[in-house]
């Protein structure tokens, strides 16, 4: 069995389109989307609506939930946007998503971590940047549903990777398919670049033995960073999506 996964998708359709066109011509059984959907300065309603017309199972982001919790002048940039975007009904569809799923046997998929939405899986930390997080610590943040699962994939951090565990799962990460590069302002303290504008996604074939394929596929991210800067959003917004970078790092 053949399934795609795709996270953090942040509004950008552009994006999504893209990926959605590269998937159907690879071939998978079914797609899956690890949450993040819609906050972003790019085309949230959109984005969801693309997304519904699919029917592809979707785990609820930490950016998912805040946009329904929170008022909108009460949010961040890209929250406030993705709510200002959406109706109330695609609001509550997201608010609905489930925070974990099992798609197939043997197969979790999480935002995060199985028990938290703001948790990275298998990262930390360390000098403003992520950096792969301790085993022991990688297995706490799994818990006993994690470890038991046969793969485990997650999103959140933006950070392609993947970490076989000892005695429990292969986890994977896809990275962002629609945002390559963030800075977080609050403690911890961190950024994340992609390094390149590619849309990423994974490909995960369950079998005898599981394979995965790590995927960065072109699009219009011109079309995107202009899209970013139309709705008013921080600069940097634009130039991460042109260039996987922050300003600074370029």
């Amino acid at each position: 069995m053949r399934i795609a996964v795709i996270t953090d998708i942040h509004g950008n359709v552009a994006a999504l389109e893209a990926a959605l066109d590269d998937i159907a011509r690879r071939g998978a059984d079914a797609t899956i989307c690890l949450g993040d959907i819609a906050s972003g300065a790019g085309w949230p309603r959109a984005t969801v609506e693309l997304l519904q017309s699919t029917g592809m199972p979707c785990v609820r982001g930490n950016h998912d939930r805040w946009i329904t919790e929170h008022a909108g002048e009460k949010l961040g940039m890209q929250d406030r946007i993705a709510h200002e975007d959406l109706s109330a009904d695609q609001r509550e569809w997201l608010m609905e998503l489930p925070g974990t799923l099992e798609p197939a046997p043997g197969l979790l998929a999480v935002h995060g971590t199985p028990d938290s939405d703001v948790q990275n899986l298998i990262e930390e930390v360390v000098a403003e940047r992520l950096r792969p997080a301790p085993m022991a610590v990688l297995r706490e943040r799994l818990g006993a549903r994690g470890m038991a699962a046969r793969v485990v994939v997650c999103g959140h951090s933006h950070r392609t990777g993947m970490v076989q565990v000892p005695g429990g799962p292969l986890v994977v990460n896809p990275g962002s398919l629609g945002l390559p590069g963030f800075r977080i302002s609050r403690e911890p303290m961190h950024r994340q670049e992609a390094g390149t504008p590619h849309a990423r996604y994974a490909m995960v074939t369950l079998g005898a033995e599981v394979a995965v394929e790590m995927i960065a596929i072109g699009y219009d991210w011109e079309r995107a960073a202009r899209r970013a800067d139309e709705v008013g959003a921080n600069p940097a917004w634009a130039h991460v999506i042109r260039t996987g970078l922050l300003p600074e790092s370029a």
